[in-house]
């Protein structure tokens, strides 16, 4: 059974596209917001509460969300600004958190474990919460508990803007009554099934003995059922860390053939950017690293908005490789790294207006997982039989 002593706190930006649009554009204030693809065959990325209130739901076609709010203001979506204030937010609780981790483009957990004994966490963390808000003119909600599944069930209780506080002796009682909905892990799927079997409320799905709700939903019943008896022993991720996305090539026989370097970098992108979507997690910062053949080693990075299409990636890696190779020595390795990396890559794909290039991806990250991932590749990332032996090296989730 997990202890009670750890306090974590959760925070998350409200509707976090429309309240940045909010503050380029005070005008929509109040007004029923839509952000997504323009056309009918768009998506919803993001909605206000005055949208929500005619039944607008993130993920659902543009042409259904337009039928059921037809007042309602459509916004393309920026994805580099809202990465620039996501950013913002994130250097703010870099400053004054003692271990945080940031789960996506719009929420961060926090450990703050301890820091009762030298002022209240409810106090401090009401006060961050605070400073965000007038440092940032973002509405922010948090939940404060004993870990990341009742600290994010409890900001969802506290929103819009809002604040909740669930101590240990009162997590059951907070939520047994709410809906299995509520629980991170239950989706569609599982909720259908939950339902079937006569289980609506998180006190009933608590009470199944944990043999049984392994037999009907697999390896995650039991995780399910530990969090519906307030149980997550999981950890806050140090972001700190960097936690990041790499491969790197070494050549048997160094080379200055450019366009041969180019194609191996293409690869190396496709490769680590289809690592990235199978996570469903977005980058925010991407380093291209070459070392010459007496071993001098250069790399440069560049932040861009958080993304994982290999499109956007690859015109980033080429420019930095470009800027990178000036001396034209020969060449012994090159590798690229994703870093800053976030969850969402659901978010993502929403702010095309047409669903072509996503439907692009999805059918080749298909074929990738079934045939393996060299089943799809650009020809121009294809290395020829002539090209120079190689040896491949992928290090995931650290920096190097």
């Amino acid at each position: 059974m997990e202890t009670t002593n750890r306090t974590i706190v959760h925070l998350d930006l409200d509707t976090f596209f429309v309240s940045v649009e909010r503050l380029v554009n005070s005008s929509l204030i109040g007004k029923p917001v839509i952000i997504g693809g323009m056309s009918d065959r768009g998506v919803v990325a993001g909605c206000s509460y005055e949208a929500r209130r005619f039944g607008v739901r993130s993920a659902m076609p543009m042409r259904m969300a337009r039928q059921l709010c037809n007042d309602a203001i459509v916004i393309r979506g920026d994805m580099e600004l809202y990465s620039n204030y996501s950013k913002l937010v994130t250097e703010i609780i870099a400053e004054r958190a003692p271990l945080y981790e940031k789960a996506s483009i719009d929420e961060h957990y926090i450990d703050i474990t301890g820091m009762d004994r030298f002022f209240g966490s409810l106090k401090w963390t009401h006060e961050l919460r605070e400073y965000i808000i007038k440092n940032s003119g973002l509405p922010i909600s948090f939940g404060l508990s004993t870990n990341k599944t009742v600290s994010k069930i409890a900001t969802t209780e506290a929103k819009p803007n809002g604040e909740l506080y669930i101590p240990g002796e009162k997590v059951k009682p907070f939520l047994f009554p709410l809906s299995i909905r509520k629980i991170p892990m239950i989706g569609k799927k599982s909720y259908r099934l939950l339902r079937s079997m006569g289980v609506s409320s998180i006190r009933t799905l608590s009470m199944i003995p944990p043999e049984m709700i392994t037999q009907v939903m697999g390896k995650n019943g039991i995780s399910v059922w530990k969090k519906a008896n307030g149980i997550d022993p999981t950890p806050v991720i140090p972001y700190s860390e960097r936690k990041s996305i790499s491969t790197e090539r070494t050549f048997d026989k160094d080379t200055t053939d450019v366009e041969k370097l180019k194609g191996i970098l293409i690869s190396m992108v496709e490769k680590i950017a289809f690592e990235l979507r199978k996570k469903q997690k977005l980058t925010g910062c991407i380093t291209v690293k070459i070392r010459y053949s007496n071993f001098d080693t250069h790399t440069l990075q560049k932040h861009l908005p958080y993304t994982s299409f290999d499109h956007v990636l690859l015109e980033t890696a080429l420019e930095l490789f470009e800027r990178l190779y000036k001396r034209r020595m020969l060449i012994r390795l090159i590798g690229v790294r994703f870093s800053h990396l976030v969850g969402g890559f659901q978010q993502l794909e929403l702010f095309d207006d047409t669903p072509e290039m996503t439907g692009l991806y999805q059918a080749m990250d298909s074929i990738r997982l079934r045939y393996g991932r060299k089943a799809v590749q650009r020809a121009v990332g294809l290395a020829p039989s002539s090209s120079p032996a190689l040896k491949d090296g992928v290090t995931e989730a650290r920096s190097y």
